[in-house]
Order: structure tokens, then C-alpha cells, then sequence
């Protein structure tokens, strides 16, 4: 529900809509300036605001390139580079009625383009980009390039693979998700000081070389349902190792998704469902 206040002419009233990837859930907002960090943190609160992972800010297109500019903040209020989930809601934001699969959608943000499409069952898919695996692209905090790090934690000492999705992700192998220490470890790691700009942090199980389960501690978030970069992350560092296929399935608490990879050279496509859920009018 929106939060009431008294009328007060001095506050704008915005449009807005919920929408959900996943239960990844977001607030879609267009035609109105980008809210202070206190006013985003505050409608993000799920007790006393709307409630929401991240806000999606949307603008005109910058140049013919585009169908529409986007922005990605999180609860917290701060902005942060791409949201996997985020842009498939966004592509069905903007598609609207037109449920044509061949009509390919430009999305622009900060770091480029991406593109989108409906899919004839439903879902939406977005190429995002060719991963990067090094150090300086997250940042990580190491004097070279491997395969896998340690990082000393209080008691402890973890591996990690890390990969860049356009934003920051460290991803740790585990027995069972079910079982993983992500509210204990995840923002032990998230704020770890060899991540510099923070990062995402996924606990990843293997089942299958065509299925991984995940559960992905976000950063400014906290545990999220899915995270899309984060399905993303888990499957091509996989890949990366020799561990999983071209296409891999990612069980997430909110459901399943699907991510495609075709190795170097090429982008990785994450695959889902976005709906909306509600629309509303909040003064600021």
C-alpha cells in the first residue's frame, strides 16, 4: 500500500509500479526526478514504505540507440551499476501490449546498451554482456589474475570465483543451500575490504551440469529471492572451471531461471518471468 501524508502542496505526487522478477522486486518509476537516498530508503522499508529490492528509475532515450535510459538504486539509496532481474522487468515495462518476440528492446544505463525480448511462453530474456573475470573489473583487491581466491574472514578462510556483470559478484561453492551460512558470511563478504565498491555474494550447489541451486546475499539489499547478475556469476564462473553446460538452469528461492552462455566473445543471457503486481501514487 502507499504511504498516506497529509496534502501538502509542496510535495510532488509520482506514478509508480511494482513489479517482480522472480520475487526480485522493484519499483518502477518514469517521468519524475530520481528521489534523495533517504526518500528511496525510506519507500523501500517493507513495515512502514512500499517495499522493494530496487528502484528502477526510468528516462527518455539519450540517443537513437535507446528505447528507453534506466538507473538501478537499491534499498539503501544507493545507486549501483546493472540488475539482471531489473532489466527483464523493464523490458516488459516498455513492451507493454506489444507481445511481438521479434521486437527487440534497446535498453540504456549507465555502462551501455542491452537488449531484450519477449518470449512466445511468457518469459523475458536480456543479453547482458560479455562477463569479465579480472581483478580491476569488480574491483578485487589481488596482486593477480586466478581461477579462485582466498579471503581470510574473521574466524575463517573462504574461495571464491569472481566475475563482473557489469557489477560486482563473488561466488562460494557450498553442500547445500539450504544449510549455507549466507546471513552469517554474506555481509561479512559483501563488505569485505578487498572489495573496494562492496559486491554481490552468491552460495552456489551443484546439482547437475544443467542445474545449479543459488542463493545470492545482495549488496545494500541483503538476501534477495533471485538476483539476476548473480544467476549469471554462479553460472559462468561454473563454466569457466569446466563444471556446467551452455545453458544452465538456476533454482532461486523465487523460482527458476535460465542462463545461456556461449563462451568468450558472446553475451550471457539470462531468461525469466517479470510481471507486474500493482501500480500507485506516492507523494515526495
Amino acid at each position: 500500500m502507499p504511504v498516506m501524508h497529509p496534502y501538502n502542496p509542496c510535495m510532488a505526487q509520482i506514478s509508480y509500479t511494482k513489479m517482480t522478477g522472480l520475487g526480485n522486486d522493484f519499483m518502477v518509476m518514469k517521468g519524475a526526478p530520481v528521489p534523495a537516498s533517504a526518500d528511496i530508503s525510506r519507500l523501500a522499508d517493507r513495515e512502514s514504505g512500499i517495499g522493494f529490492d530496487q528502484l528502477l528509475w526510468l528516462d527518455e532515450p539519450r540517443n537513437s540507440a535507446e528505447d528507453i535510459f534506466y538507473r538501478v538504486f537499491n534499498a539503501d539509496g544507493g545507486e549501483v551499476e546493472q540488475c539482471g532481474n531489473g532489466a527483464r522487468c523493464i523490458v516488459r515495462y516498455v513492451a507493454g501490449s506489444n507481445l511481438d518476440p521479434e521486437r527487440i528492446w534497446r535498453l540504456g544505463y549507465p555502462g551501455g546498451v542491452l537488449e531484450g525480448h519477449l518470449l512466445a511462453d511468457g518469459d523475458v530474456a536480456v543479453a547482458m554482456g560479455e562477463p569479465a573475470f579480472t581483478p580491476d573489473s569488480l574491483p578485487f583487491v589481488a596482486a593477480d589474475e586466478s581461477d579462485t581466491y582466498e579471503i581470510a574472514l574473521q574466524d575463517q578462510t573462504v574461495t571464491v570465483q569472481i566475475a563482473s556483470m557489469g557489477n560486482p559478484h563473488a561466488v562460494l561453492d557450498v553442500d547445500n543451500v539450504d544449510t549455507a551460512p549466507v546471513a552469517q558470511l554474506g555481509p561479512l563478504l559483501e563488505r569485505h575490504e578487498r572489495f573496494p565498491n562492496r559486491a554481490n555474494i552468491g552460495f552456489r550447489q551443484f546439482v547437475s551440469p544443467e542445474r545449479v541451486r543459488l542463493r545470492v546475499f545482495e549488496r545494500g539489499v541483503g538476501e534477495t529471492m533471485a538476483c539476476g547478475t548473480g544467476a549469471c556469476a554462479a553460472v559462468v564462473t561454473g563454466q569457466r572451471a569446466g563444471n556446467l553446460a551452455e545453458e544452465v538452469t538456476v533454482e532461486v528461492p523465487g523460482g527458476e531461471l535460465r542462463v545461456r552462455w556461449a563462451g568468450a566473445g558472446t553475451p550471457v543471457w539470462l531468461i525469466g518471468a517479470a510481471e507486474t503486481l500493482s501500480e500507485g501514487v506516492i507523494e515526495l
